[in-house]
């Protein structure tokens, strides 16, 4: 299934998802219609499926077939039985939309090359398992989904709306106020929850995206004047 792909610096990825973006021409405000962007836009057929146990394996969240142009999506994500889950089902169709636009056109340099699969039986190019350690491939992708579904200036704008500018919000302040002594991913993804219900993606995708933008940080720098 090639893990090998070229290295792509973030800043080139968050361009090739900001691109999507201009393109599809109507997310103009949170959340992103990425079910809009993956079936309308790129035309990918969306299937929820039984993926788990067609592959065999417990923690398979998405798959994509390039030929067929077709994605599927694990049906433990399907949001219309499991809402608490659509998060998580937004990001695997963001990151599935990721390897679409970075890579497929490593495999279909390969269509000329006889296959033993039609297009019903053919095996998936990627298979996105959350327990498999990030190849590049899957990096890339999580990246991609990322911009994706929570563009920088579209988190700049949220956030200053939220929080009445964009200063950053400490770990040591949240637990100073709440006296939450959980994990440091609990607190920050408990203090950043209504940013993720109003983009539609996980607390833990949230936080992860603030601190990559620096708005949620987890150590306060000294001043010369403490």
């Amino acid at each position: 299934m090639g893990s090998e792909v070229p290295f792509l610096k973030k800043e080139v990825i968050e361009a090739e998802a900001l691109s999507l973006l201009a393109e599809y021409g109507q997310a103009t405000a949170p959340p992103v219609p990425i079910d809009e962007i993956v079936e309308l836009h790129l035309m990918l057929t969306l299937e929820i499926m039984d993926l788990q146990q067609i592959f065999g394996v417990g923690d398979v969240h998405g798959a994509i077939w390039f030929r067929s142009q077709r994605v599927g999506v694990d049906q433990s994500l399907d949001p219309a039985r499991y809402p608490s889950k659509r998060g998580r089902y937004h990001f695997t169709l963001a990151h599935e939309a990721g390897h679409w636009r970075l890579h497929r056109h490593l495999f279909l340099r390969r269509l000329d090359q006889p296959s033993l699969f039609s297009d019903q039986e053919q095996k998936p190019d990627y298979v996105c398992r959350s327990s498999e350690k990030k190849r590049p491939v899957e990096w890339q992708a999580d990246q991609f989904a990322a911009n994706l579904l929570m563009p920088r200036e579209m988190v700049k704008r949220a956030w200053h709306e939220w929080r009445g500018g964009l200063d950053p919000i400490y770990l040591r302040d949240l637990r100073a106020e709440r006296g939450d002594f959980g994990t440091d991913e609990r607190v920050l993804e408990h203090a950043v929850r209504p940013l993720a219900e109003k983009f539609e993606v996980s607390a833990e995708a949230m936080r992860i995206r603030l601190e990559g933008m620096g708005l949620l940080l987890r150590k306060k720098e000294a001043s010369l004047f403490e």
